[in-house]
């Protein structure tokens, strides 16, 4: 039964938990709590496009149901600085114009976007201290410190008249992380000793038996998998990951190697670990045209492009169009990163053209090179015996993840755990929660500068178009009402070559007949007209090719 979707729901004497994005899917975060009239936003994040969104790179959450009521919102506090917790900041501030509050890593990656925006001056950016505590409008903020695998990753403890709620963000346990503090066991022991009425958790590595791993246990592998090669070495990997930068340049250092960046967006984290004080001024990093002397026994590139993106520095390598760097028979390349669930192609795409250039590729595949930053199912039974919440929200997460997780909290003694997906309204108090309606959720596509709907009518064409090419039929129309010249078809993605001039004059031969077809008074129906040919159209080439393209009929009346 469908749900009845009701965008004038305003939080009343209750405490409402509510995700637009992220329940159901691994990215787009969007979570919102709500009680008493009020609005409070956790993260804002970005997914990418994919084979269903045709030629657009980024997707967005869709805010409709928040952006009509923004002035509910008290404001928005974001967890960490990964893309699919921030990275849809700038696309949608404008229609919610609500206060921001992150750390001071977050702060500076935030700002570097608002300001590419032309934002920076219009959105207030208010920096909170690491462990800070906070009020944003009617919610009380507190901020417990956590590991990942980007500097200052926070859970945020949500504290309403009704309960308190602890909204994870992403996390594991390091035991010994290399940027940044331990996370705050006994925050969060406190925590659980106060009470905590709901924890909305990561569900990424739920089936991932045991711990995620430490980031010091890693090092101490890449500096030998570096050592085993005499030419030239590259590294690839999420460009957020700082602790990896350094552990790339400490490998660098050990193999008798230069460290060298390449691609920009390494630059501009680097860039902001430095003015915040997470990468050391003493760790030398060059840049891509500075590698362009070294002897190749002597370079280490760390590079973008983990994930196989088309722009990423490695797929431009890969290709041999970079324009500083390049690899040779021998070289070899380091995939310090996991295969991303849908990416796989792009990425295998990438190690291809390697291999057909002579290059050597190291993956998780065949080597410890990657720790994941996402709590394994230990981890995750930790978390629960700390906190000890009466209801558990698993998020971050496909539905599968989503309900295993909510399986495990129910093994780890947890009362309550609902499955929600993005759009449904879970009431987290008073009473056992309990899914209190429905409100709009959905995609929108970042297409050039506009924000369209992912499901909407123009992706939908053009993913249609992408499978069955497209044909335009004109039609000239005499003052009799007869045809004053033969139609004129053009076919997309249809016609391979001269040969298939044949079926251009049957297509053509077709719509005319069907238009003399038409009784005398529908020939001055534009409508009608249209239909026919469009009909034509599309019943001919399907009986050759079995496409049914998006056709488009034009009509000139003299």
């Amino acid at each position: 039964m469908t749900e009845h979707v009701d965008d004038s729901l305003v939080p009343g004497d209750e405490l409402l938990f509510l995700a637009l994005g992220g329940a159901g899917e691994i990215g787009m975060n969007l979570n919102l709590y709500g009680t008493r009239g009020r609005w409070l936003m956790v993260d804002l994040g970005i997914t990418f496009g994919d084979d269903q969104t045709p030629g657009v790179d980024v997707v967005v959450p869709d805010p409709a149901f928040i952006a009509g009521q923004r002035e509910r919102l008290d404001g928005l506090v974001l967890t960490h600085a990964h893309e699919d917790h921030i990275g849809a900041v700038p696309y949608l501030w404008p229609q919610l114009r609500c206060p921001l509050y992150a750390t001071p890593f977050t702060a500076e990656i935030l700002r570097a976007k608002l300001a590419e925006a032309g934002l920076a001056d219009e959105a207030p950016v208010t920096v909170v201290p690491l462990s800070g505590a906070f009020e944003v409008g009617a919610f009380q903020i507190e901020l417990l410190t956590l590991t990942h695998s980007i500097p200052e990753p926070n859970a945020v403890v949500i504290r309403t008249p009704f309960g308190t709620v602890l909204h994870t963000g992403d996390w594991k346990f390091d035991p010994d992380p290399l940027v940044g503090g331990a996370a705050d066991m006994e925050g969060l022991a406190r925590l659980g000793e106060e009470g905590v009425l709901a924890m909305c958790c990561d569900s990424t590595n739920v089936f991932q038996h045991g711990a995620s791993g430490s980031e010091s246990k890693l090092r101490e592998h890449l500096i030998e998998i570096v050592g085993r090669f005499e030419t030239r070495v590259a590294v690839t990997s999420f460009a957020s990951n700082i602790a990896r930068i350094e552990t790339m340049h400490a490998a660098a250092k050990a193999n008798g190697r230069r460290a060298v960046l390449v691609g920009r967006s390494l630059t501009r984290m680097a860039e902001a670990a430095r003015r915040t004080g997470y990468l050391s001024p003493e760790i030398e990093l060059l840049d891509d045209t500075q590698a362009r002397d070294l002897p190749r026994r002597e370079t280490l590139l760390i590079c973008t492009g983990s994930q196989g993106e088309p722009r990423g520095a490695l797929a431009r390598i890969a290709a041999q169009n970079h324009p500083s760097v390049k690899l040779e028979a021998g070289d070899a390349v380091i995939f310090s990163s996991k295969i991303i669930p849908g990416n796989e192609r792009a990425i295998y795409r990438v190690i291809n053209r390697l291999a057909r250039h002579g290059v050597t590729v190291v993956s998780e595949r065949t080597d410890f090179v990657h720790v994941s930053g996402h709590p394994a199912r230990d981890e995750l039974v930790r978390m629960y015996q700390l906190v000890r919440p009466r209801i558990a929200v698993p998020v971050h997460g496909e539905a599968r993840h989503l309900a295993e997780q909510a399986r495990l909290a129910h093994e780890c003694q947890v009362a309550e755990a609902p499955v929600v997906e993005n759009g449904q309204v879970l009431r987290l108090a008073p009473g056992r929660a309990a899914i209190a309606g429905r409100v709009t959720s959905g995609r929108l596509a970042v297409d050039g500068g506009r924000l369209v709907p992912a499901e909407g009518e123009m992706l939908r064409e053009r993913r249609r178009m992408m499978f069955n090419g497209g044909a335009v039929a004109s039609l000239v129309i005499g003052p009799d009402r007869g045809l004053a010249t033969e139609p004129r078809v053009s076919l997309l993605g249809l016609v391979e070559g001269p040969q298939d001039t044949a079926l251009l004059s049957d297509v053509a031969a077709e719509v005319r007949a069907a238009y003399e077809r038409l009784p005398a008074e529908d020939r001055g129906d534009d409508a009608k007209v249209r239909e026919a040919a469009r009909l034509a159209v599309r019943r001919t080439i399907n009986a050759v090719s079995g496409r049914r393209p998006v056709t488009e009929i034009h009509l000139v009346r003299l």
